[in-house]
This record gives structure tokens, C-alpha cells and sequence, in this order.
């Protein structure tokens, strides 16, 4: 285990055992709070264990099968019947159905390791336990559930709720996989925030039933499991239009053995560039469907150019190097992939721009084509090709990607990958400063040349790490 989980899980697990004991000390649950009156007929005593035993019973129902988000978190419907318990019965309520009441069927079955158990409610406590305690001051839990001002109290306990447990959850994820916190959080906010902002009324609807009719509370399990459904349709679409872009992928590398999985490989050497550079969550994306993406305009590659082992002719090299234009012509249609058109189109420019098909310079390239643009070089040199058959090892790869970062390569980008685990153990030249070299042709020719006379020159300017990409 990591040290800094090993840390986390500590630093929570004690945290929420503190709030606990707070919670049920300082503000316990009494007969006099709307979660006992349903059941005074029981006594006093046994009134206030009787309404928080029958919350933690709704949510046992209400955490039992949690849908699986893009990385890594889980999304539960029972903030809704957490946040109904803490409007009814306090902090003290809310912290035992809190860590009673999220049991999971995957804790049950031994899916998950006692620690990970203990940090998933901690992850859970905690909140409650501040979004309770945020909502005392307006009155609740003594305060007339009816009244309207518990609609916006209880809007106020959910907001803090969901900051306190996605952040706490985001880390417990992030230092568990080795990401970014932020892109965790900002991963899992695109699909569940408008989930999550939809069952903090329901959950206060399900106090009102609560106070005027405690038998008919269980009838809220309907939309709550239609909410649930919701959220896992979603993850179910993205999930498959992944594994579709994932399927045609490996049908373009397919075409010749030695790409196999190549366009995987830069998928995965790009997002951890993205990564090391702490590009937010929509780049990441980028770069992962980009990545897989990125040679798909070789399907109109014939195979007699695209195997070759033999140098190309000028003719087969146009052909060749026409590919990017002929991938952002395919995806262009495909609106979900917008953000992916610059990164397919443009992922063979070089820096200094003698690159194509447009001939961008520098900054103009976008960032995310000039980090794809070293993952796929990176890959291409150290794997085997028909016109060569024996790849460079890691450290030469490298060692091209120094030479030729400010000409060929974003030196930042090339900084950035040596400190990936790609190079790791890798032995690194080292930075080298140089001036950008000055295009032959000026900027403004650049544009007025015609995409087969940039490709043409593109083809003869090809240096040594050039063709590795170029040509695979």
C-alpha cells in the first residue's frame, strides 16, 4: 500500500471515529426529534434506536448495488435517505445510518479489503457529520420538517455533504491509482453532479412523508432506483462508445502485425504525459480517445503502401502521409469526438513547422497533437517495424527525443514524458537548449501551399525519428 494511502485511510478513519463519538455525545437522538415519533408507541427510550434502526434499514436498501463511474468512484442513491435522516434526526442519526447503513454487497461478499472498507464509510461519516452539524444553527432537528425553510437548509447540508465526501472520495481513489485528485473529482462531476443535486430533494420530500405517513417512506424506493438506472445508463453509453472507438482501433492496427495495440500503447504513453502535466479531465479524455483515434485515416492507406519494407516513392509517401487528413474527414462526423479532430489532424507537425499536413509552427500546434506526437514517436522507435526490424531500445528512443525536441518535438512535452514510468530507469541525456530553427518557407507560404505539395516536402524532410512515426 502507498504511504500517502496508508496515511489517508489513518487520518479519515480516526477523523470519523472523533466525529462519532461528537455526533453522540454532544447531540444525541431524543424522543422529541421528528425520527422518533413514529415509534413512541415503543417507548421513550426505544423510540429514537427504532427510527434510526428504520433509516439505516432504507439505506442498507439504497447502497446495496453502487454503479461504477469512469474512474473509479461509485455513485449510491442513498444521499437522499442520509440526508432525510440528518433533517430528522440530527448529526447523531446521521452518522450511525451513515456508517451502519452504506454497507455494500461488495463489503459483504470480501470484495473489498477491511481497510478499504474502513475508509469508504469513514468517507461517508465524515460528511454527514459536517452537514449535520452545518444544519443545527437553523434549527434542525427540532424544527417542523413542514416548514419551507428546511427545504433550503437541507439543500445547504447536501451541498456540503457532496464537497466533503467527493473530495474525500476523489483522494482515496487518486492515491489508489496513482491520479491527479482534481481529475478525479472532475471526471466523476460531469455525470453524477446533476444525480447527486436531484436527490437532496428527494431526500427532504422523503422527511415530509416521514412526519405525516412513516408507512409510506418505502414507496420512495421506486424513484430511487429509477435514479440509479439513470446514472448507470449513462456509464453504460460511455462505457460502449469506448469500447467502439477501442474495437476500430484495433481493427486499423490490425491491418499490419507489427501495429498491434500500437494505437493502446500511445493512448496510454499520452494520458500519462497529460497527467504528468496536470491537464484537466476533458484533455485526458482527448487523449485517450485521440490517441486511439489517431491512425484511423489509414484505412484508405492501400496495403501495398502501408506494408511496405521498402523506402517509399513520392507517390506512396503523399499517400502515407495523407492519413491525418482522412482521420479528421472520418471522425468529423461525429460530433461526441469534436474535441479529437485537432489532435488526429495534426499529430504529425513538427515544431519548427516542416511538418503536415497544415505545416503548423510551434504554439500553433495544439497541445494536445504535440503530446501525442512524442507518445507516438516513442512507441514507433522502440517497436518492430517492416522497414525495421529492430526497434531502438528506450534510451536511444530517448536520446532522439532530446535531439530532436525544439525541431521535431515541444521540448515541454518531451520534459514532461522523461518523467513518466515509460522512462523510467531510463538513462536521459538531458535537456538541450538550442534556438527553434526558422522555417525555410515563411509562415504565410505555409498557408498558401497546398495540402499535397506540404505533404510532398513533409515526406522529403523526414529525418531519422521522423520516419519511425511516419511510416508504422
Amino acid at each position: 500500500m502507498p504511504r500517502n494511502l496508508k496515511l489517508y485511510i489513518i487520518g479519515v478513519v480516526a477523523a470519523s471515529a472523533a466525529a462519532l463519538v461528537a455526533a453522540t455525545s454532544l447531540i444525541p437522538v431524543t424522543d422529541a426529534m421528528p425520527i422518533a415519533k413514529p415509534f413512541l408507541w415503543l417507548g421513550k427510550d426505544a423510540a429514537p434506536l427504532a427510527g434510526v434502526g428504520s433509516w439505516i434499514l432504507l439505506t442498507l436498501f439504497a447502497s446495496a448495488l453502487p454503479v461504477r463511474g469512469p474512474r473509479g468512484l461509485y455513485f449510491a442513491v442513498s444521499v437522499s435517505t442520509l440526508m432525510a435522516s440528518l433533517i430528522l434526526g440530527g448529526p447523531a442519526a446521521g452518522v450511525w445510518v451513515a456508517l451502519l447503513g452504506t454497507t455494500e454487497v461488495r463489503e459483504v461478499r470480501g470484495r473489498i479489503p477491511w481497510y478499504g472498507t474502513l475508509a469508504n464509510h469513514a468517507g461517508i461519516l465524515l460528511p454527514s457529520f459536517f452537514a449535520g452539524i452545518v444544519m443545527v444553527p437553523f434549527g434542525i432537528p427540532h424544527l417542523d420538517v413542514t416548514q419551507p425553510a428546511t427545504f433550503l437548509v437541507a439543500l445547504l447540508g447536501s451541498g456540503v455533504f457532496l464537497a466533503i465526501n467527493g473530495t474525500l472520495t476523489a483522494m482515496l481513489v487518486a492515491f489508489r491509482t496513482s491520479q491527479r485528485t482534481l481529475s478525479v473529482m472532475e471526471g466523476e462531476a460531469r455525470g453524477t453532479i446533476g444525480s447527486y443535486l436531484s436527490l437532496a430533494p428527494i431526500g427532504w420530500l422523503m422527511a415530509q412523508i416521514y412526519a405525516f405517513a412513516p408507512w409510506a417512506t418505502p414507496v420512495f424506493a421506486l424513484p430511487l432506483y429509477m435514479t440509479r438506472l439513470a446514472y448507470q445508463s449513462y456509464t453504460e453509453m460511455r462505457e460502449m462508445f469506448t469500447e467502439t472507438i477501442t474495437a476500430l482501433a484495433e481493427a486499423v492496427d490490425k491491418r499490419d502485425p507489427f501495429t498491434s495495440k500500437h494505437s493502446w500503447r500511445v493512448k496510454e504513453i499520452a494520458k500519462d504525459i497529460g497527467q504528468v502535466m496536470r491537464l484537466g479531465e476533458a484533455d485526458l479524455e482527448a487523449l485517450e480517445w485521440g490517441g486511439l483515434l489517431h491512425d484511423v485515416g489509414k484505412i484508405g492507406v492501400p496495403d501495398h503502401v502501408l506494408l511496405k519494407q521498402e523506402k517509399l516513392t513520392r507517390e506512396e509517401r503523399m499517400r502515407m502521409n495523407a492519413h491525418p487528413v482522412l482521420g479528421a474527414e472520418i471522425i468529423g462526423k461525429v460530433s461526441k469526438l469534436s474535441a479529437e479532430l485537432p489532435i488526429i489532424r495534426h499529430h504529425h507537425e513538427w515544431f519548427n513547422g516542416s511538418g503536415y499536413p497544415d505545416r503548423l509552427i510551434g504554439d500553433e500546434i495544439p497541445q494536445l497533437a504535440r503530446i501525442l506526437h512524442v507518445a507516438d514517436s516513442f512507441e514507433a522507435m522502440t517497436a518492430q517495424r517492416p522497414y525495421r526490424m529492430t526497434p531502438l531500445t528506450p534510451e536511444q528512443a530517448v536520446a532522439e527525443l532530446r535531439k530532436f525536441a525544439g525541431i521535431q518535438f515541444d521540448p515541454k512535452v518531451v520534459d514532461a514524458f522523461v518523467r513518466t514510468t515509460w522512462a523510467e530507469g531510463v538513462s536521459d541525456p538531458g535537456r538541450t537548449v538550442q534556438p527553434r530553427p526558422i522555417p525555410l518557407i515563411s509562415q504565410q507560404a505555409n498557408r498558401s501551399t497546398s495540402t499535397a505539395s506540404a505533404v510532398a516536402v513533409a515526406g522529403g524532410a523526414t529525418a531519422t525519428v521522423a520516419r519511425s512515426p511516419e511510416q508504422h
